[in-house]
């Protein structure tokens, strides 16, 4: 007897296709990293890698070595880019896999080009310009250049890439790391590096930064169909989420008026009404910030969490509405078909969209569809 899942995402890869594209025609840029770090943002990295392609994605971009590396086993054969690595990374399997390593630092670049092996590693030098995480710091920046310079020159690295990160704390602070980035950029000319591309914007930049572009964007949330910015919907940006977040009601119980739902009773029935239980909890990435507050939609109708998240499982108060078990219960989704969005569940929980969806545990089934 087959049941199916009782947790499950739904991922629409054409949605990711579709968002690439409409990303990639926005930004006007000769390449588009899409980025599909943490297991794509909780969509599938797979998933996401393929969609992305299909869609125009150039470049894939992941945090750590094994996220490509788990994309090259998988048989994604486009440039994939990695750019944070513990102290003792091993750079030898992915540069014999052709990944490209992001490197921070002439430590990073020598221990690359120590271990290599046969194959020229392609590298992307980070510069520090004002985020305050990865990167060479600007005091740094004339060794890590002459370090590259080097060992390009040695034929013992190759430099395609040149990037950074942007804050997105303001639009004068963007345009002062933006000008930071060209000094690095000047630098690296003077010193004879001729990268193919640079990289500085992603998904906000890439929409609302032209002079940030440059040679390539490296969008992440906008893939997934999701705005990065707090006063334009995701539909306003022509994008469409990819993850549809849902359970079948199980179970459903009549109370009285004053019945206390879930613990400590932060809630209680104001009459008599009907309590739908979801199996969703906080061990599948539902916020429990997001008690007596994250929206759902059951039956064309919706409602709100009743009282607090528990680990498995959450309250509904659906009222008098004919609801039945079975019923499917939308978390989140795209609110062209009605259904509450990441972001109304971002906003329950005090949090940001890319929290939502990268949460999303391996108890919940990821159903793909096209």
């Amino acid at each position: 007897m087959t049941t199916g899942p009782t947790r499950e995402a739904v991922i629409d890869r054409g949605a990711i296709e579709h968002n690439v594209r409409a990303l990639r025609a926005a930004a006007h840029t000769r390449e588009f990293i899409a980025v599909v770090k943490a297991d794509g943002y909780g969509h599938g990295a797979l998933t996401a890698a393929r969609g992305a392609v299909a869609g125009g994605a150039s470049r894939l971009g992941v945090a750590d070595l094994a996220e490509a590396l788990e994309l090259r086993a998988a048989g994604i054969d486009v440039p994939i880019i990695a750019w944070l690595h513990a102290p003792d990374a091993d750079f030898g399997p992915a540069v014999a896999e052709g990944v490209e390593i992001g490197i921070s630092s002439v430590d990073q670049l020598r221990s690359l080009t120590g271990r290599s092996g046969s194959r020229t590693p392609v590298v992307h030098l980070k510069f520090e310009t004002g985020l305050g995480r990865g990167g060479a710091a600007p005091a740094d920046w004339g060794p890590l250049i002459a370090e590259a310079a080097r060992l390009e020159r040695e034929e013992r690295v190759r430099v395609d890439g040149l990037f950074s990160h942007l804050s997105g704390a303001s639009r004068r602070d963007d345009a002062r790391q933006l000008e930071l980035f060209n000094d690095a950029v000047s630098g690296a000319k003077i010193a004879g590096l001729t990268p193919r591309i640079r990289h500085l914007a992603a998904t906000a930049a890439a929409i609302d930064m032209p002079e940030a572009r440059l040679d390539a964007v490296r969008a992440g949330i906008g893939i997934y169909g999701l705005s990065p910015f707090a006063d334009r919907s995701s539909a306003a940006l022509g994008l469409r989420p990819a993850m549809t977040l849902q359970a079948p009601v199980a179970a459903v119980r009549r109370v009285r008026a004053g019945h206390g739902a879930s613990y400590g009773y932060t809630y209680r029935a104001e009459r008599d009404t009907t309590f739908a239980l979801v199996p969703l909890g906080y061990a599948d990435g539902i916020p429990r910030q997001a008690s007596n507050a994250g929206p759902v939609r059951i039956g064309g109708k919706r409602f709100r969490v009743a009282g607090r998240v528990a680990m498995d499982q959450f309250i509904v108060d659906v009222g008098d509405a004919p609801v039945l078990v079975g019923d499917r219960a939308v978390l989140f989704g795209d609110p062209l078909r009605g259904a509450p969005t990441a972001t109304e569940w971002a906003d329950a929980a005090d949090t940001i969209n890319y929290e939502i969806v990268t949460r999303i545990g391996n108890r919940v089934a990821r159903t793909i569809v096209e």
